[in-house]
């Protein structure tokens, strides 16, 4: 039997700021563990399996949803699946670390749900839709159908923020880092 421990879920629409901010307490915080989530689509750049995701094909994952092994998925683009798996959670929690998410909205909610008071739900707020398109599109790594689908699905997130236990307000990187760090070292206790 697995000793259940503490999640903390950093919710944002892409562009936000999310994956930056749980870097940098990754970094500050040794209780700390990242959440590797599952997906079927491809690598982009220098992402390595097993680190920043499990790339998985799309057979494989219907196939793990038919056997219950998530505990949350989606499809969070036409054809594209993202999930955590169970045996992620048990595995930080086994080391005796607590889970840290840098996932999207609808999943920061089902997460939030299965594990109320466990959790502490984080919504990482760009300072507008218009600096998070700047942000998508100076990426560089999207094509405009792409990033036509981020947008909308950006404008849509936004409104699940009061659902989330804290908003965290991202106008200057530094400062959201600072105030993230503070919150989770917090919470932990």
């Amino acid at each position: 039997m697995t000793k259940e421990g503490k999640l903390i879920i950093f919710s944002a629409p892409s562009g936000a700021g999310k994956t930056t901010i749980v870097h940098h307490l990754l970094g500050k915080i040794p209780d700390l563990e990242f959440s590797i989530s599952a997906t079927t689509r491809p690598a982009r750049g220098d992402e390595q399996h097993g680190k920043d995701y499990y790339f998985i094909s799309k057979e494989e994952f219907l196939h793990r949803i038919a056997k219950k092994q998530f505990v949350e998925f989606e499809e969070v683009y036409s054809g594209t699946f993202y999930g955590t798996l169970r045996t992620e959670i048990e595995r930080i929690w086994e080391q005796g670390k607590t889970v840290i998410f840098d996932i999207d909205v609808e999943g920061g909610m089902h997460l939030k749900r299965k594990y109320d008071g466990q959790a502490l739900a984080i919504f990482v707020q760009p300072p507008s839709l218009e600096v998070l398109i700047e942000r998508l599109t100076g990426r560089g790594t999207d094509s405009e159908e792409k990033l036509k689908e981020r947008f909308i699905k950006a404008e849509k997130e936004l409104n699940y923020a009061p659902q989330f236990d804290i908003i965290l307000k991202n106008y200057d990187l530094q400062t959201a880092c600072k105030e993230a760090e503070d919150l989770v070292t917090n919470f932990l206790g």
